[in-house]
């Protein structure tokens, strides 16, 4: 009960703190992020704080190693990783430094890793002491524009300043700026963010992400952005075999296991997938085991006639085919045609079941 309480508390402070956030200038906006900043816990997605003792860099150079697919990324990654280290070398030796912008831009569409490598980025800045806390805030539109005149510019501020010695991880940044060319608040989170960047290009790293397609024209949208922004790496979709491989770690890492021909009921669901911007890639894989639990559990339900208490630990833990294709159907995806009237009458059968 004292739990419950104290939790109650720190969700009121929070939201007050928000509302005085959005709502109020200078001084009062200052004391909003620190009441926000004791509660970290309650932040929700705009930042994440850095966690446990720091990691050395061959440390997360193996996290990112490890990462299924995105070849392409891993090998820009690790030669922008290798660039910094040697213009650290120069400047430890007395010799001039090359200056560039290290703001990047990651294109990609959703469910390709960009957030799992800004969050390795971060914390290898860190390591390499580029960054003091290496932390990360992402923020999207809402959490940079106002609702009233003047107060978009405060509001980026704030959030640059959390985002200090850090990176500042801008999602879906395209929606900046205003698609039918009319100004709007966004065009001025737009000046206060290039502005910032400059001020504190020594201890802030900016990473905006998006469609590729949207955000090229983002970039093309005020003159100041393609300048401030020193990369741009490209997040591929990932491949059917990569989206299996991804499947399969999901299983593992909740101690569930694929039995015999899931693997090609996976590559069938991925295959017959329309691929482009509305694709989710391993969002879209995590879904569909999520799905894929809830057929499981209605299939065991069914064939234990509701008694479930006789289930053995194999039973518990064996994904089968018949629940990936109960899944897609459910999920109304990547069924080839002809399997997809049998896997809906599967679903519904064991929903009635139910």
């Amino acid at each position: 009960m004292a739990r419950n309480r104290i939790d109650e508390t720190a969700k009121r402070i929070q939201q007050a703190a928000r509302r005085l956030r959005e709502n109020t200038s200078g001084e009062v906006g200052w004391l909003s992020d620190q009441l926000e900043g004791r509660f970290p816990q309650l932040a929700g997605r705009s930042t994440f704080a850095e966690t446990g003792p720091p990691k050395t860099l061959s440390e997360l150079q193996a996290e990112l190693d490890a990462l299924i697919g995105l070849e392409t990324v891993k090998e820009q990654v690790r030669a922008l990783v290798a660039f910094l280290r040697v213009q650290g070398l120069r400047k430890q030796s007395g010799l001039p430094e090359v200056a560039t912008s290290q703001h990047l831009v990651f294109l990609g569409n959703p469910g390709t890793g960009k957030t799992t490598v800004t969050r390795l980025l971060a914390q290898m800045y860190r390591a390499m002491g580029l960054l003091k806390r290496g932390h990360l805030v992402e923020v999207d539109r809402p959490g940079l524009v106002a609702q009233y005149v003047g107060m978009t510019a405060i509001k980026t501020d704030r959030v640059v300043r959390r985002a200090l010695d850090g990176v500042l991880f801008v999602d879906e940044a395209y929606a900046l700026s205003p698609r039918d060319g009319r100004w709007d608040f966004g065009s001025e989170a737009i000046e206060a963010l290039l502005k910032r960047m400059e001020d504190f290009r020594e201890r802030l790293i900016v990473i905006g992400a998006g469609y590729p397609r949207l955000m090229h024209d983002f970039l093309d949208s005020n003159p100041g952005l393609r300048s401030r922004f020193s990369r741009e790496i490209e997040f591929p979709d990932y491949s059917t075999e990569e989206l299996v491989a991804i499947s399969r770690r999901f299983a593992t890492e909740h101690r569930y296991e694929l039995a015999e021909g899931s693997d090609r009921a996976l590559r069938d669901v991925f295959a017959g997938c329309v691929r482009g911007e509305g694709f989710g890639n391993a969002r879209f894989a995590r879904t569909l085991f999520e799905q894929a639990l809830n057929a499981q559990a209605l299939r065991l339900t069914d064939e234990a006639g509701g008694e479930l208490s006789g289930l053995g630990e194999n039973e518990l833990k064996t994904l089968k085919a018949d629940d990936l294709l109960a899944a897609a159907a459910a999920l109304g995806e990547g069924v080839p045609v002809d399997d997809q009237a049998a896997s809906w009458a599967f679903f519904r059968r064991r929903r009635k079941a139910s």
